[in-house]
């Protein structure tokens, strides 16, 4: 069966979801259920290996984790989005927890959506799919906004010189 159609870069290249959980059997877990996805999935053990990988790879999503030792997942969140260079990755928060107190603390942290362990598949591949779009979208609408601030710099600048 063939693969649905994903979001791919202007450069062509397959979106790249960033996996985060220190339980390895939800790690592969989650990689398992994006195969049926036309993306690359990074896995990483931890939050910290998390924001290395985001620097280095700038994944097109992140799938966090929110319980894990060293650093939580609303603490990686809030670096990811306090960092210009990581601040406009999106992030999904997957998460056991359903107190209303730790939703508002991953909206406080920047999260952009959650997804409830035990993770459903098609929900999950839904939210996937659905950030990854709007990511693209985002993206594009930058570079034409870019483009349009350079051509409308030239414009300005012919109509100054006599």
């Amino acid at each position: 069966m063939k693969k649905p159609a994903s979001a791919r870069s202007q450069d062509g290249r397959r979106p790249v979801v960033l996996i985060v959980d220190d339980n390895r059997q939800n790690l592969e877990l989650l990689q398992a259920y994006l195969e049926e996805l036309d993306c690359d999935s990074v896995p990483a053990a931890d939050g910290l290996e998390a924001l290395r990988l985001a620097a280095s790879r700038r994944p097109d999503l992140v799938l966090l984790d929110v319980m894990m030792p060293q650093m939580s997942g609303f603490e990686v969140c809030r670096r990811l989005k306090s960092d210009p260079a990581t601040s406009d990755i999106p992030v999904i928060m997957v998460t056991a927890l359903n107190e209303f107190g730790d939703i508002e603390r991953g909206i406080d942290c920047g999260t952009d959506d959650f997804v409830s362990k035990p993770v459903n598949k098609l929900e999950l591949l839904t939210r996937v799919r659905t950030m990854l779009k709007l990511k693209h979208l985002t993206d594009k609408l930058e570079r034409t906004l870019a483009y349009l601030s350079k051509i409308e710099g030239r414009t300005v600048g012919r109509e100054a010189t006599p």
